[in-house]
């Protein structure tokens, strides 16, 4: 199987397509790859604007991701208080390196929601997570694009020469999207306090907000 069956309409789709794709891809969490997928093969030829590609896509990630963002913002209302105190030192960890986390997470392809929702429930400043995040995704978007006009598609096929089914990825899209599920509730049930406390012990002061 190629690369490029995995989304075997991407040549018609257009800029609306890439913007609706990208949106609900990027809004379910730990399932970005369909927009990765259709960013690439778009960016094969010289169909599509190179910049309003890479530009849609990143525009559209992010505002998806401020969705997620909002919701972890305000699901902490219903945690209960003995999870609360659970977590609090994880939530002044990434507060205190909340730009550049989201950054960083935007801008590789890492399960960034791992990064988000924790932001989310820390009540990270909306302002600056929205601009670091969009940052990343800029970085991360041209980064695919240039890559896969330049080289294109074919330079991953070699990965799926094994597979013959593309129902096969898409299961493993799924499977991969609820073990990274599951990291969310781990992050939720581990004692913090205790795992923290021995290397960043400040995360513990009830003064650090």
């Amino acid at each position: 199987m190629d690369f490029a069956s995995l989304i075997p309409f991407s040549t018609e789709v257009g800029y609306l397509g890439l913007a609706l794709v990208n949106f609900f891809g990027s809004l379910i969490p730990f399932i970005p790859l369909p927009g990765f997928i259709l960013l690439a093969s778009m960016s094969v030829g010289e169909q599509y604007n190179l910049h309003a590609l890479a530009l849609i896509s990143a525009l559209t990630a992010t505002v998806a991701k401020q969705i997620i963002f909002y919701l972890s913002y305000q699901g902490r209302r219903i945690i209960n208080e003995k999870t609360r105190t659970r977590i609090r030192p994880f939530e002044r960890l990434v507060k205190r390196y909340g730009a550049a986390a989201a950054f960083v997470a935007a801008a590789t392809p890492i399960p960034d929601d791992l990064i988000y929702i924790p932001l989310g429930l820390a009540k990270y400043n909306p302002k600056r997570f929205f601009l670091a995040t969009l940052s990343g995704k800029i970085v991360l978007s041209y980064c695919i694009v240039l890559i896969s006009h330049s080289v294109g598609v074919s330079l991953l096929d070699p990965f799926l020469e094994d597979v013959t089914d593309v129902n096969t990825v898409y299961i493993g899209i799924i499977i991969f999207s609820a073990i990274m599920t599951l990291s969310i509730v781990l992050v939720l049930k581990l004692d913090w306090r205790r795992i923290l406390g021995r290397f960043v012990p400040w995360t513990l002061d009830e003064n650090n907000k």
